[in-house]
């Protein structure tokens, strides 16, 4: 059976720089993010709102990626990888020169979205590049390949943030990305591969599920939304909302197992790995996610740090995610998939309930131990759920299930955010207005949310692990 694409440019040097390619685009999110939420206090200020409020600049981009991922994998099919990656990238480097020109937060939350959609499509369809340019038993080295230069973004990100908050203004956090976008472009237009089609998959190139795009933008966008129903002029509450979205999904899975060419296949929760490893991204990450919104926000917030020591502050959690990278294959080799997930989100949960203990008069050097673990096990954490999610696809079901890891990754990071800011609303208002309480609170609750995500991966079969490397 002929492979579903076979790259005609596919020759050593592009081989070789695929993945530093790809990286590039990762580096652009995670730094947008890290030099985000350090900024938001300032931002917050600067238009006149409530620091605990700018919470839904945040999700505005990560619900629009998430409702735009999932088409990510048809375009990849139907335009081909190279120019949907290359018109994604140029979106996202559009977005973020309008987010920093913008003059409201109505204009960056405008801004934020077209961002989102560029980076929906920009991510997960050059993790598609990389799942169909290299072998199985490649694969966990290419895909940590490509997210270590991206990890930069998350270590210069608060830093750089903080500075050019403090020396330069908030705008500049977004204009940041102009440079590196067209960097990117231009090695794209040089190096990135360009498939040919295969006859096998002209038929999914040609059609689109839009109704089972609907249900699942409406089942997104309603469980997100739910955990704001109280805080926006909605004309329901968060319990019809939610139960609209798990009514929307319900359909959606009906639907899926009888239609010939749905948006996600229902052949896709046959492979086991595949099935364990969506569940466990989705209630394991809903709770760790809450954490590059959190962290910044108590230091500045709560211990009155300014951007630029709160940048600062949160160095060693990059320093630890980027450590860790080295540390992944000798711990599969030596645990396998079910072990290690197990541990490590074990271990996740913890470093984030302890996350409690920050207070007033809180020594920041009692804290760095703590970010460098919270770094190195959320680390562990993405590239083994991803790893072992990606790692059994069949070649002609690679681009849906790699665009619906993709969908559920931003899902959770809204979910992540929206809840957090929910509970530091409640926790605060039963804490008599203290901040303090209410953040501490908070990172108890996320982080039990995370140590119960545990049993998921119980579920993943002996069988993961002939995946070592």
């Amino acid at each position: 059976m002929q492979k579903a694409e076979t790259p005609p440019r596919r020759n050593a040097e592009d081989l070789r720089l695929l993945p530093w390619l790809v990286s590039i685009a990762f580096f652009m999110q995670m730094l947008d993010g890290s030099i985000l939420n350090t900024a938001l206090p300032a931002i917050a200020e600067s238009l006149g709102a409530d620091p605990l409020r700018m919470h839904y600049v945040v999700i505005a981009y990560l619900l629009t990626s998430a409702l735009v991922i999932p088409a990510s994998g048809f375009l990849a099919d139907r335009f081909g990888i190279r120019r949907v990656f290359i018109l994604s990238t140029a979106v996202f480097t559009a977005g973020s020169a309008l987010c920093g020109l913008a003059p409201g937060l109505t204009e960056l939350t405008a801004a934020r979205v077209l961002q989102g959609m560029g980076g929906a499509v920009m991510v997960p369809v050059g993790r598609l590049a990389v799942l169909r340019a290299f072998p199985r038993d490649k694969l966990t080295n290419a895909l940590s390949l490509v997210t270590v230069p991206g990890l930069l973004g998350p270590l210069a990100g608060p830093t750089l943030g903080g500075f050019l908050v403090a020396y330069a203004s908030w705008h500049w956090i977004f204009l940041i990305n102009i440079p590196v976008g067209l960097l990117g472009l231009i090695l794209s237009l040089r190096h990135m591969p360009d498939p040919s089609p295969d006859p096998e998959t002209e038929r999914s190139r040609k059609h689109f599920d839009y109704f089972g795009f609907a249900l699942i933008g409406l089942c997104m966008t309603t469980l997100t939304l739910c955990l704001e129903g109280s805080n926006l002029p909605l004309p329901v509450g968060g319990p019809v909302l939610a139960a609209l979205g798990l009514s929307a999904l319900g359909a959606y899975i009906i639907y899926a197992a009888k239609s010939p060419d749905p948006l996600f296949s229902a052949k896709l929760f046959n492979i086991r790995n595949f099935r364990v490893g969506i569940a466990g991204n989705f209630f394991s990450r809903i709770g760790f996610n809450s954490a590059p919104f959190l962290t910044p926000l108590v230091l500045q917030l709560g211990l009155h740090y300014s951007p630029l020591e709160a940048g600062l502050g949160m160095l060693p959690i990059s320093i630890g995610a980027i450590t860790a990278k080295s540390w992944i294959p000798s711990l599969l080799n030596r645990f396998g998939f079910r072990r290690m997930l197990s541990l490590n989100t074990l271990l996740v949960g913890i470093c984030l309930a302890a996350h409690s203990c920050i207070d007033t008069g809180f020594p920041y050097l009692a804290a760095v131990p703590l970010f460098f673990a919270m770094g190195a096990a959320s680390s562990m954490q993405y590239t083994g759920m991803n790893t072992v999610t990606l790692v059994d696809l069949p070649e002609d079901m690679s681009a849906g299930g790699n665009s619906l890891l993709s969908a559920i990754m931003q899902l959770t990071m809204g979910m992540g955010v929206a809840l957090a800011a929910k509970l530091l609303d409640m926790y605060k208002e039963l804490a008599g207005g203290a901040i303090m309480p209410a953040f501490q609170y908070t990172y108890l609750t996320m982080g039990a949310l995370t140590v119960l995500s545990v049993v998921v991966f119980f579920r993943l079969p002996e069988s993961a692990d002939r995946h070592r490397q």
